[in-house]
This record gives C-alpha cells, sequence and structure tokens, in this order.
C-alpha cells in the first residue's frame, strides 16, 4: 500500500501485475508529476527506499512488453531504459526465453529447431510466424520487433485529474508558486478536454521543504474545464499557506468528475468560487 500510494503520486494509471510488480502509464497526458519519466521513476525508487526500506527495479520503455524485460536487465536495483528506435537491436542478441509467454516447453521446441535467439526470429516474416506458432505468431511477430499494442490498464475509475512538479530549488515566495501552478492549471484544463471530464472541487497540493504535505480545496458552482477558473480557486489557497514556508512541490486538480458536456456554463463564467476547506 505504501509503494502503490508513491505510484499514484506519478501518475492515476496503474496496473497492478502481482503484489510486487506493476505497469504505470507516463505518457504527457496522463501522467500528473510535470518530469520527465526517467526523473520521476528515479525519485520514486529513492522515496521508495527512504518510506519502505526496499529496492525496487526499473524498465522505462514504450510499451509493455520492453518495460517488463527492461525491468528484469539489472536485478537487483536495476534502471533500464529501452527506447523504440533501438528495440530491435536491443533484443537481437538476446535469448528466445527472454519474450514473455515463450516457456520452458516452447524454448525447447525451438532450440530443436535451431532458433535460440530473437533475431533469428526477427529473420522469419510475419507470415511464417503465425504459420509456426498459430494465435501466438501474431503476438509473437510485434514482440520481436519490439512493439506491443496493449495499453496500461487501471483497475480504478478517474476520479480526479491533476499536475504537479518538484522545484529544483524550494521556493518561499507566493507570486513565484502561482506562476508555476499557472502552467499545471494549463494541463489539467488540456486533459479534461481530451479526456471530455470536468471537475467541480479544485485540489491544490503543496510539500513543505521538510516533507509535510498539505492538500486545500475549494469547490466551484459548477464543473469546469477552465486553467482560468482553477486558478481563480487557487491563488487565495496560495496566499494564505504561503507565509514564509519554503515549499519543494507545488500541484494541482480537479475532483468530484463529471462529463464535460457540463462544464462552464456560458452565464456562469464569472461565478466565485465558494466553500473553502482544509
Amino acid at each position: 500500500r505504501q509503494i502503490r500510494a508513491l505510484m499514484d503520486e506519478l501518475t492515476p494509471v496503474v496496473e497492478p501485475l502481482s503484489l510486487d510488480e506493476a505497469y504505470l502509464d507516463l505518457a504527457s497526458d496522463v501522467r500528473i508529476d510535470e518530469r520527465a519519466p526517467a526523473v520521476a521513476l528515479a525519485a520514486l525508487a529513492k522515496a521508495v527506499r527512504a518510506t519502505v526500506g526496499i529496492s525496487i527495479s526499473i524498465g522505462l520503455a514504450p510499451n509493455k512488453f520492453l518495460a517488463k524485460l527492461a525491468s528484469d536487465l539489472d536485478k537487483p536495483r536495476g534502471y533500464a531504459v529501452i527506447g523504440a528506435a533501438e528495440a530491435e537491436d536491443v533484443l537481437a542478441p538476446m535469448p528466445v526465453g527472454a519474450i514473455h509467454g515463450i516457456g520452458k516447453v516452447t524454448a525447447g521446441k525451438l532450440e530443436a529447431r535451431g532458433i535460440t535467439e530473437i533475431r533469428q526470429l526477427q529473420a522469419m516474416s510475419d507470415a511464417e510466424l503465425r504459420a509456426a506458432f498459430g494465435k501466438f505468431g501474431d503476438r509473437l511477430a510485434q514482440y520481436v520487433r519490439g512493439r506491443d499494442p496493449r495499453i496500461v490498464k487501471s483497475e480504478r475509475a478517474t476520479k480526479s485529474v491533476s499536475a504537479e512538479t518538484t522545484f529544483n530549488d524550494d521556493i518561499s515566495d507566493p507570486d513565484l508558486l502561482i506562476e508555476r501552478v499557472g502552467r499545471l492549471a494549463e494541463r489539467v484544463a488540456e486533459r479534461l478536454n481530451a479526456k471530455g471530464y470536468a471537475g467541480r472541487t479544485v485540489v491544490l497540493k503543496l510539500k513543505t521543504s521538510d516533507f509535510q504535505i498539505l492538500t486545500r480545496n475549494c469547490q466551484l458552482a459548477m464543473p469546469t474545464q477552465r486553467a482560468d477558473l482553477m486558478m481563480a480557486a487557487a491563488v487565495p489557497l496560495i496566499r494564505r499557506e504561503a507565509d514564509g514556508r519554503r515549499f519543494r512541490l507545488i500541484g494541482i486538480g480537479v475532483s468530484d468528475l463529471s462529463s464535460g458536456d457540463d462544464a462552464d456554463p456560458p452565464d456562469l463564467f464569472a461565478a466565485p468560487a465558494r466553500k473553502a476547506s482544509s
């Protein structure tokens, strides 16, 4: 639960595979953390070590197959990255058993045919792979070329849409905090529009220099997809909390989601925020 909570700080789209393994979708239109995925994942590994006391292995790649493969490359405490452009070359010298779905029995049958490395499967056409492996051949044709169309599926319904960023240097100036959160609000607005959601409650997240997490929220009169209305609610909250303390992270989001069709009626564009709480 502790590790899952740390994963949820990076992205709402987490697909557990087992008790100790999960896929995270860190695409730019999904992830909460504004940092590049490689940086955010390095921070995740440090956070798990610091809070839970164990090490983790990470694989970063453009799809599930490659990410799983990368996560197994340098265990324990591994961190491997496989890019789309280099995938085929990385796969080529690997044993066929490295491919998900090829167990000992299938690997033994391939070895009997003289096939021991992925490069030999890469040399076969899609039709040849289908003829040799049936239905699995279609998936195999994708895998050996570093492709995987499967998406990361969260078992949780989307309850909020948010974005956050960790600063290189702690910030105490409220105006600078407002400037930073304004960019995040634009990202949240883009995501809401892309996903067809609107949110009624604006949520501000702050992490102090001593790692205390503060969340403050303000309920709007109507659901919104607009960054300026989110900011109208967030600015007073920031000015209230920026009392000289230094902050290392700020985030903004919306909850109480509904359909985007319900968002921002023309006669309520200027409606003030109400019911601030903490």
